[in-house]
């Protein structure tokens, strides 16, 4: 076809006129994208030009356009209303069925497959489920087998979850996901569709959702980001099937973290709000798990009175929990955390040198068990020392990172010793870092090669 022959675009006119861009704005808008899923793009003013006027961008590219307009208008933007060809219905199995589980693993854990996993894209946009529509959603029905499951079963599933989240919190997201996929794959999901009493298939289902979401908390340490939002919306079916308003608002809160992590502050909030809104009886350490979070995510958004009080609920609720027994599952919040998140609001809020103190005070009370955190944490510590002007006490916190390193294989943790190197160069010149410089080139290769 022509371009003469070609129809104007007027749905994507639409959105364009709505989104106050220019031509150039719309055209560096698709190519961070690109860039953020690892395909960088290189578009300009008449790219868009031509899409407005009718020529279709390729496929790879759609969803690109349609999130790139998504983020900017901060709502939902379809394939449709942008004036793309809709995705056949039946184009795989139903969202929410054991059958999309297995695929989902299945694609995870083979190495052939996982190059096209990391390029899916996050959404900011995504239709995050409300606890109603998932309740009883996930289809985990018999397929013909006779085999029946017990409690047995459902602990086993439990141990395992807990012993890949042990093996994420000492060496990173990328030992433990593939393993966690074919576990998935090869014992829960026939799990999921084996018969059983209803109180033990409820909680296998709940089992099964504490993995999927383990699994996309540590898809998120790789930088797969699209990737674990696929397991956070399993999570949440799984959730809602095993009626465990639990699992379904740590699944919530953990998709609120990756928001908050990824600069999108208002989708970030709203997660955590409704996380919260799930489990309105927490119990006080929970409480404070959840408060922490939406205080983080509070003031990244801007909103400084909502922030702080969030984060004297977490400091009250934490205090209120010191004596009972944990609550919850892996990931139990504690006192590290909550400084965490006071260094986290403070930063947010402008307060660098506030900030530093919190994270500092995280770091002298952190379980040697989380050793990810604790490499990754120290190097935003240094940033934020050096951002000061502390540049020797910044050298020795990330000498201390550097302690750690080589034991790790984090997407998130390399990307930090990257930022070291770069923040470091100006200052070359100082004894200090020019021997961490050397020593991080020597020790910390892998981040380098990335």
């Amino acid at each position: 076809m022509t371009m003469g022959a070609l129809r104007p675009n007027q749905g994507l006119q639409r959105l364009f006129m709505e989104s106050g861009w220019t031509l150039r704005q719309f055209a560096m808008a698709v190519n961070r994208l690109g860039t953020e899923q690892g395909t960088p793009l290189r578009y300009r003013e008449v790219s868009v030009h031509q899409w407005l006027r009718g020529s279709i961008p390729k496929e790879s590219v759609r969803p690109l356009v349609v999130e790139a307009l998504a983020r900017r208008l901060n709502r939902t933007v379809t394939r449709g209303e942008a004036g793309f060809p809709e995705l056949p219905k039946d184009s795989g199995p139903r969202p929410g069925s054991t059958a999309a589980l297995i695929e989902l693993g299945t694609q995870d854990m083979l190495p052939s497959r996982r190059g096209i996993l990391g390029v899916t894209l996050f959404s900011v946009a995504l239709n995050v489920p409300e606890w109603p529509e998932v309740v009883g959603r996930m289809e985990a029905v018999q397929s013909g087998t006779t085999r029946r499951i017990g409690m047995k079963e459902v602990e086993a599933v439990r141990a395992m979850t807990e012993h890949f989240s042990k093996i994420d919190d000492l060496f990173g997201g990328r030992y433990g996901r593939p393993s966690a996929a074919a576990f998935l794959v090869n014992v829960v999901a026939p799990c999921l569709r084996a018969e059983g009493p209803d109180a033990v298939r409820k909680a296998m289902t709940s089992a099964a959702s504490g993995l999927c979401y383990l699994a996309g908390y540590m898809a998120v340490d790789e930088g797969l980001q699209g990737l674990a939002q696929r397991y956070y919306l399993s999570a949440l079916d799984l959730a809602g099937a095993a009626e465990d308003h639990l699992a379904f608002c740590t699944t919530l809160r953990g998709m609120s973290v990756q928001a908050v992590e990824l600069g999108h502050g208002r989708k970030a909030l709203r997660l955590a709000d409704s996380a919260a809104a799930a489990l309105p009886k927490a119990g006080p350490r929970m409480r404070a798990f959840l408060a922490g979070q939406q205080a983080h995510a509070a003031a990244q958004n801007g909103d400084r009175v909502p922030a702080l009080k969030y984060l004297q609920e977490a400091e009250i609720a934490l205090e209120k929990s010191a004596a009972q027994a944990q609550e919850f599952g892996f990931g139990s919040y504690n006192s590290s955390y909550l400084h965490y998140h006071t260094g986290q609001v403070r930063f947010e809020l402008g307060d660098v040198a506030g900030s530093v103190r919190a994270m500092e005070e995280s770091d002298q009370v952190r379980e040697s068990a989380f050793r990810r955190s604790r490499v990754r944490h120290r190097a935003i510590l240094a940033e934020r020392q050096l951002q000061i002007g502390h540049l020797e006490k910044a050298c020795h916190t990330w000498h201390l990172a550097l302690d750690d390193y080589p034991s790790v294989d984090s997407g998130r943790v390399d990307e930090r010793i990257r930022f070291m190197f770069a923040s470091l160069r100006p200052y070359l010149r100082n004894p200090a870092a020019r021997q961490l410089h050397e020593r991080g080139r020597e020790v910390a290769s892998k981040a380098l090669a990335a």
